[in-house]
């Protein structure tokens, strides 16, 4: 983990909605909140132009954090993002306090490479479908890895890869995996082009000429109706 990433935030002593909504319009901050470990929740404001540009970084949201509050520095991770339903805009952060020997779940995005040159693609014009883009997993906090990355590049049309196809670095499982096999989800696969798949439905289709004809007690029974 080549980024580090500090925060200065501050305490916060009014809070409710309305606090919230008079801090993020008139102060331009952001409310959040810190919990976790064997302290109480200290309720924060951060500057919100601060916040937006560290969330810029992919690498923000899987990452050991050091914020600045009340005179010391504190550990943490980003553990949940309130966003505006309409506007692209924070309108509350949580973080959770992290130690060092205490394991932590949290959920790094996945890494697709080797896409354009799988067989399926480059060979037979398939379609790389991304069953998922992010995995829970369980780790030390020293030890949580940016991404995972899961290699395609050997799939052909009609081959997918799983959970347990995925390589993890040293001390991280995934939360998933850790249950059992049943819960081995699908990362990826390569489909057929859409064209191909609904020719070779059309195909197996039966045409009208295939279709049984109808005894004459049925056409006597239709005839009789009208």
């Amino acid at each position: 983990m080549s980024d580090a990433f500090e925060l200065n935030v501050e305490l916060r002593e009014d809070t409710g909605k309305g606090a919230s909504r008079r801090l993020r319009r008139l102060s331009g901050q952001v409310p959040a909140i810190l919990y976790g470990g064997d302290k109480p929740p200290q309720p924060l404001s951060v500057v919100r132009k601060d916040l937006e540009k560290a969330l810029e970084n992919e690498a923000f949201y899987s990452h050991v954090l050091t914020l600045q509050v009340d005179g010391g520095a504190q550990k943490a991770i980003l553990k949940d993002l309130q966003r505006h339903p309409a506007k692209d805009r924070v309108l509350h952060a949580d973080f959770l306090r992290v130690s060092d020997n205490v394991a932590i779940k949290i959920s790094v995005p996945i890494h697709f490479i080797n896409e354009d040159t799988a067989p399926g693609v480059k060979l037979e014009g398939g379609i790389v479908q991304h069953a998922v883009t992010e995995i829970e997993i369980q780790c030390l906090p020293g030890d949580m890895p940016e991404y995972i990355e899961a290699d395609l590049g050997a799939l052909n049309i009609g081959d997918n890869i799983h959970l347990s196809d995925l390589t993890f670095p040293a001390g991280v499982e995934s939360t998933a995996l850790s249950v059992g096999d049943e819960q081995d989800l699908m990362v990826a696969s390569v489909i057929a082009p859409r064209a191909v798949a609904a020719e070779e439905s059309s195909e197996e289709a039966p045409s009208a000429d295939d279709a049984p004809a109808a005894s004459d007690g049925d056409a006597g029974e239709e005839d009789s109706e009208g």
